[in-house]
């Protein structure tokens, strides 16, 4: 037996002593166990490197969505698994295509099968965040949708995906998780998919929700929730992806000391419909930015890009202010650049209005 499978084993048997129990079994031999989809997109989780010490320098997605359950069997106790293999990539090279693909597969699930419990998806953890807030807006459910990763490959020395896995699945069939919205669960924590971010690029305890904080646990007793979003999501969201190709383009542009401009008119002769900007401090831009944005902006709202100012801080709203309200900027409220472009690129679906635009900002 390799090295990198004996260590798989060892971390496969090492969870599975964990959480295994005589109360937890003869419970779950006494009823019907819940449905729970897996969709497995790649990422680390699934990864492997050429041996147990490489944590940096691996391939994603050499596991299958199959193997990568399989290798957990004390999920058997919890849930009746389906694993579909729903696209298999790193988390860098995820496409607005699969964020389309795995909504309307998620909503395709939730109409077909009143049954399922909840729906899990394995994901690299460089953009979950970012597939988590646009599923938080696009999926029909309140019903839970988990997502989950790892940040050492499954061939690593304590391989933290198959803990992560047992979790997700232990929280998608948590009564308590309806109607949270889309979840992210890594190392034992539950976050909401608006707040949470990626604060670390190696460390297990990497993904946060900054100042607002976490939404609960998941330990060995059980699932425990102690607070959710106020935001609207999933089933009260207005936003209907079910017959889009594609979405309006939408990018960012970082604010900094003496920035260059020929991002910005490089993007607005694009043709972009939508640019954030991450300003500094409280959603700030400097005089040039301004200056250089001022022609753009006197034309109808139809025929130019419509301009949010999230921050580049990490924390903190961004408040409206009358020398950007006056230009049409909208504020992104605690909204990060990258999820204020995922709601930007929605609300163009619907509206080019701003102040129709503003209303979504401030309840999403």
């Amino acid at each position: 037996m390799s090295l990198v499978k004996s260590i798989v084993l060892t971390t496969v048997a090492a969870v599975t002593l964990h959480f295994a129990s005589p109360a937890r079994a003869q419970t779950a031999a006494g009823r019907e166990l819940p449905l729970v989809w897996v969709l497995s997109t790649g990422g680390t989780i699934s990864g492997q490197g050429a041996s147990s010490t490489s944590l940096a320098e691996y391939k994603s997605g050499a596991l299958l969505g199959e193997q990568l359950v399989a290798g957990v069997p004390e999920i058997k106790q919890l849930a009746s698994v389906k694993v579909e293999q729903i696209v298999n990539v790193s988390s860098t090279d995820i496409t607005i295509a699969n964020w389309l693909t795995i909504a309307n597969r998620i909503n395709a699930i939730f109409k077909d099968d009143p049954k399922v419990a909840g729906v899990v998806i394995t994901h690299g953890t460089n953009t979950l965040e970012e597939t988590a807030y646009f599923l938080n807006l696009t999926v029909k459910s309140d019903r839970p949708v988990v997502l989950v990763g790892s940040m050492r490959p499954a061939s690593a020395i304590s391989a933290d995906g198959p803990l992560n896995l047992l979790n997700a699945i232990r929280t998608a069939v948590s009564p308590e998780s309806r109607g949270k919205g889309v979840l992210a669960v890594l190392n034992d924590e539950i976050n909401g998919a608006r707040d949470v971010t990626k604060t670390n690029t190696y460390r297990v305890e990497t993904f946060r929700a900054p100042e607002l904080g976490l939404l609960g646990y998941v330990d060995a007793d059980k699932v425990t929730f102690y607070r959710s979003s106020t935001k609207r999501h999933t089933l009260r969201s207005e936003f209907d992806v079910s017959q889009l190709k594609e979405l309006p383009k939408v990018d960012i542009v970082y604010s900094y000391i003496q920035p260059s401009l020929a991002v910005a008119k490089a993007l607005v002769a694009d043709g972009v419909r939508g640019i954030v900007f991450a300003g500094t401090g409280a959603g700030l831009m400097s005089t040039a930015e301004r200056d250089a944005l001022t022609p753009f902006l006197g034309g109808p709202v139809e025929t130019r890009p419509v301009l949010v100012r999230s921050n580049r801080t990490g924390n903190g709203r961004v408040i409206a202010q009358e020398q950007y309200d006056k230009v049409g900027m909208i504020p992104a409220d605690t909204l990060n650049p990258q999820k204020a472009r995922i709601l930007l690129m929605l609300a163009l679906t619907k509206t080019h209005d701003l102040n129709e635009i503003r209303r979504m900002f401030e309840e999403y």
